[in-house]
């Protein structure tokens, strides 16, 4: 078997070798032939060079059973660790969701009553919830001047009901300016995925509409948010899931409380938070919470996930609700 130069200087730097027990570590400038004349695992007369390509010994090619010492840790990603980091894509991907929604409201709301808050309420209420979500100022600014644009067309609100695997029922809210194209990728993702459309009406009644706050586990004493909000008159406090591996303070960084209210109580709510000096992140309008969540098996909870994850990369897709128990 011939080797080019190239090659051997290549490969020559991660070639480590043990001769009688002896860690062997090759210099930078050291040539696979060297390193293995040093290990003794072929003689100088055993090989040949030939312009300038290497010929080493059959019984070296064949050779797989060479002890090796990891000087790094292997670069991999656990089951915890792929949860991390599942948890800060999704974070990002809902944050950035709900900046694209706040933009086709902006949009929708310029379309109807101008681009100037004064005369224009649903605007004005806009930008105060912009505020309030602590979103960046261009977002609203951009999609002003975005619905000026020649051809922008106002965005409309609709929903699709969907059946995932074990009896679960997924609810799918889109803003889109083009409601032939929305449904067609909806329905496309769904297809692909082995789930099913539904027909409206038949998924939506296991839900119920309220606004909530969210709170961060590591934000607050659980004892002390349970009695701060229900003094307040929350309706409920939905507490996250916990298993074995989510038992680390890194792990908790994600993991929230829903701090679940009416709409009149809501404002009443976050201001007792606020004067707790509790943080937490409000909702952008209202959530869907299901009546009563539906426990499936691992794989139908793994493949329902996937259905979901992709009907959220969907563009004109702001935001998909399950009544999957996790």
């Amino acid at each position: 078997m011939a080797y080019s130069s190239s090659s051997v200087r290549a490969f020559s730097s991660l070639l480590y070798r043990f001769s009688n027990g002896v860690y062997l570590k090759p210099h930078r400038s050291c040539t696979l032939k060297s390193a293995l004349l040093l290990s003794g695992k072929i003689s100088s007369s055993s090989c040949y060079s030939s312009s300038d390509k290497w010929v080493f010994p059959l019984e070296l090619q064949s050779c797989n059973s060479v002890r090796k010492i990891w000087t790094f840790s292997p670069l991999c990603m656990g089951r915890r660790s792929s949860k991390i980091a599942g948890r800060k894509t999704a974070q990002d991907l809902k944050k950035a969701k709900l900046y694209s929604k706040i933009g086709k409201e902006v949009v929708s709301a310029v379309k109807k009553g101008g681009p100037s808050p004064i005369s224009n309420t649903a605007l004005a209420a806009l930008i105060e919830k912009v505020k309030e979500l602590d979103i960046p100022k261009d977002i609203v600014e951009r999609n002003i001047k975005r619905a000026s644009e020649k051809g922008q067309e106002a965005f409309m609100e609709k929903i699709y009901e969907v059946y995932g695997y074990g009896g679960v029922g997924i609810i799918v809210e889109v803003l889109t300016d083009k409601v032939n194209r929305s449904v067609a990728a909806v329905r496309e993702v769904v297809k692909d995925c082995g789930g099913k459309m539904a027909d409206s009406g038949s998924i939506m009644f296991k839900f119920r509409r309220a606004r909530v706050a969210n709170i961060k586990v590591t934000d607050v004493d659980r004892d002390q948010l349970l009695t701060i909000a229900l003094d307040a008159g929350a309706e409920d406090i939905i507490e996250p899931s916990m298993d074995d591996y989510d038992t680390e303070a890194n792990s908790s960084e994600s993991r929230v409380y829903k701090v679940v209210s009416s709409a009149d109580n809501y404002p009443v709510i976050l201001s007792k938070l606020q004067e707790e000096g509790i943080k937490f992140e409000p909702d952008n309008g209202s959530e869907l919470l299901p009546i009563t969540p539906i426990e499936v098996d691992d794989e139908a909870m793994d493949l329902n996930k996937e259905l979901m994850s992709k009907l959220l990369e969907l563009d004109d897709v702001d935001a998909v609700y399950t009544d999957q128990k996790y």
